[in-house]
């Protein structure tokens, strides 16, 4: 079989305080796509690299993809990792993901968000910003509660909370390594740890605090998600607490919502797992996707199907039916492009490491 092309672009573009941001996309030479899926990617994560696989199986399934690496992250300008407002990160992403809809070859196609980790949560806060406007989620092993059994005790936040706008910056909130917890196989678990863009150093106080409130704000507010949904966690998860993705299954108010648990499988469940694992999650992805990418589905078509307990293959669905030097100047600024257009996925690129 002929293996499809696939045009890659890269582009910076200016968010609304002057910083360059960099966004990639990734779509079929052949084809126009058959609905747009915008990639959040987790904390010290970066979408040109990491979320390269992703991009590229949505991409050759016949979606068009899109990611930006937030503020501080990946290849984009700013502090190393730092989130001065975790609303600033929200803000960027609806800007962008909302410039690309408006062009004209996207208008009219069905709208996803893809949401990782941290990702989930940036994907959730998107869908409260303007609820009527996404068609869908796919949330992987999504941040979006804060578990029991790591949540800080409210004197710890307290006294952190009291020195946040002395030292924003600094260094000093202490985690075990999150690569070694993520990515069950070895070989994979290297890849991540010599990407040069992702981030391996210690949370800065002001980071872990907003991702704290981030998270805690939605986990009050779980019951407010409307929006179709597919969320995904590995049973043996320790970074994100499957229970969490639970929660967010049973609180939400959405009538189309399915989760799956992977039992055995680990945090990193597109990027860590053996190629096989790997091969079943972006298969249940795209079998959803495929679903619902035409907008003018009627709800209804989707059968009611009873919650399964995790313990039967770790399956629980149900659709509840009732009636850099130039960039893009967002923000109504004039646009400047600089483009580059990458058939395969071979070709020359420029890497811009962020400030530290």
């Amino acid at each position: 079989m002929k293996m499809k092309e696939i045009v890659y672009q890269e582009e910076y573009i200016e968010n609304a305080r002057g910083v360059q941001l960099f966004t990639c996309g990734w779509w079929l030479c052949s084809s126009s796509p058959k609905a747009l899926v915008f990639i959040c990617h987790g904390y010290g994560m970066e979408c040109s690299g990491f979320m390269r696989e992703c991009g590229t199986r949505l991409a050759r399934a016949g979606y068009g993809v899109f990611g930006i690496d937030y503020e501080g992250h990946g290849r984009s300008m700013g502090a190393r990792c730092y989130i001065k407002k975790f609303e600033n990160i929200v803000n960027d992403c609806d800007d962008f993901f909302k410039s690309v809809c408006a062009q004209d070859e996207y208008r009219g196609k069905s709208r996803f968000l893809y949401g990782e980790s941290m990702g989930g949560a940036v994907a959730l806060l998107l869908h409260k910003k303007d609820p009527a406007f996404w068609t869908g989620a796919l949330l992987v092993a999504p941040m979006c509660k804060i578990s029991e059994k790591v949540k800080p005790h409210p004197v710890v936040v307290n006294l952190l909370t009291r020195v946040e706008e002395i030292i924003p910056k600094w260094k000093i909130v202490p985690t075990k390594d999150v690569i070694d917890s993520a990515f069950k196989d070895p070989i994979k678990r290297e890849q991540v740890r010599s990407n040069k863009l992702i981030y391996q150093d210690k949370p800065r106080l002001k980071t872990a605090l907003e991702m704290l409130r981030a998270s805690m704000r939605l986990e009050d507010t779980l019951h407010e998600v409307t929006l179709p949904f597919f969320v995904l966690h590995g049973e043996a998860d320790v970074v994100t607490d499957p229970e969490v993705s639970k929660a967010l299954y049973e609180q939400a108010s959405s009538r189309d919502k399915t989760i799956r648990l992977y039992p055995g499988m680990w945090h990193g469940l597109t990027s860590g797992e053996p190629d096989d694992n790997i091969d079943i999650v972006f298969s249940d992805i795209i079998a959803w996707l495929d679903r619902r990418c035409n907008t003018d589905t009627d709800m209804d078509s989707f059968p009611a199907k009873p919650v399964l307990p995790s313990s039967n293959n770790g399956f629980i669905e149900r659709f509840v039916t009732s009636s850099p030097a130039a960039a893009v100047m967002m923000n109504g600024k004039q646009r400047q492009r600089n483009r580059s257009y990458l058939c395969g996925l071979k070709g020359r690129r420029s890497f811009q490491h962020s400030a530290m």
